[in-house]
């Protein structure tokens, strides 16, 4: 049985009904795709804020509901594959696994990109010896072998403190993870295992405000919401036309893909079964003519604007499949090339 609580803070799983009203779910989330008139949305926590601000504006425009869970990309894969949900947000694109599972599932889809996130790497702001990291010095210090050996800052640059580096990241079931992984390391879902991980960033952001030794990655979304108590540490990839040095991230350096390589497109699923019936299809309508418009409320960067016409253009007919054939997180891949926008 499913019981609804008036809150007035933050859920993993919420339901935009009016300006000022929210309802949560107090039954672990478990709410069947269309049940009661409710869309049901899942997924990413990167994606999460996005989705959460869209269903918001959807409640004031009318009477429309919709909860929002945040099981991770991976865990909303599951449900979605199952059937669970109609809608899953995602931080990278499905892989190969996932569609297999939907296809046995018989879970058709449509895949939406819907905006630009980067991945920050943010330290304590104590910690003045770090002025930039190497992608070279990130992959030595997150790598699988680098448990054991990779402890301390002086292990990853001279100079640097004889003190033990304290590591913060998403949780493996998270698409940042996966995402981090194939980017810094080479190998998605490929990384040491003694740091403390996490799918809620909020635990992210708290363990490297408090700990001056801490060194963390997540979503740069988040670093903007909760920017006090942290500094973003400037990447330099290694590239001759990455600009002069490293980089920060920033809406202008995510958008233009300066920041590498840990710039991507974040994304939205919907099942094309249950995009046919009277809630699905107006909700996802909704959220891509709308998108644009809330994503830099919210941290997050928009597509160029004449991306979002043929984002929709997709959903309308129902263009199902991936364009990324199940090869998982791309580093690099920009809407221009995916959309064929020239």
């Amino acid at each position: 049985m499913v019981s609804w609580t008036l809150v007035s803070v933050p859920s993993t799983c919420r339901i935009g009904v009016a300006p000022l009203l929210t309802l949560a779910c107090a039954a672990g989330c478990t709410v069947p795709a269309g049940t009661g008139g409710i869309v049901v949305v899942d997924g990413s926590s990167t994606v999460y804020p996005i989705s959460e601000a869209v269903a918001e504006e959807y409640g004031r425009r009318g009477p429309g509901r919709v909860a929002i869970g945040t099981s991770g990309t991976g865990g909303g894969f599951k449900k979605f594959c199952k059937g669970e949900v109609a809608i899953t947000g995602a931080s990278r694109p499905i892989s190969a696994g996932e569609i297999a599972t939907c296809e046995a599932g018989g879970v058709d889809f449509v895949e939406l990109p819907i905006a630009y996130d980067g991945i920050a790497i943010v330290v304590n702001p104590a910690a003045d010896w770090v002025d930039h990291l190497t992608v070279d010095e990130l992959a030595r210090l997150w790598a699988p072998a680098a448990q054991g050996t990779a402890t301390r800052w002086s292990d990853l640059r001279a100079g640097w403190p004889d003190a033990e580096i304290h590591l913060f990241g998403a949780g493996v079931d998270s698409g940042t993870y996966d995402y981090f992984t194939q980017a810094i390391v080479g190998t998605e879902h490929a990384s040491r295992g003694d740091y403390t991980a996490s799918e809620d960033d909020h635990v992210l952001v708290q363990g490297v405000a408090s700990d001056i030794h801490a060194l963390g990655f997540f979503g740069f979304a988040h670093y903007v919401e909760s920017a006090h108590g942290l500094r973003l540490v400037a990447v330099d990839d290694g590239r001759a036309d990455n600009g002069d040095g490293p980089i920060a991230p920033s809406v202008v350096t995510v958008g233009d893909g300066t920041y590498q390589p840990l710039s991507r497109l974040v994304f939205l699923y919907v099942a094309t079964s249950a995009s046919v019936g009277p809630e699905i299809a107006p909700f996802v309508r909704f959220y891509l003519d709308t998108v644009a418009s809330v994503v830099q409320d919210v941290g997050y960067i928009p597509l160029p604007a004449q991306a979002y016409p043929l984002v929709r253009a997709r959903f309308d007919a129902r263009m199902t499949g991936s364009s990324f054939d199940g090869a998982g997180s791309q580093v690099g891949v920009r809407i221009e090339d995916l959309l064929g926008m020239g």
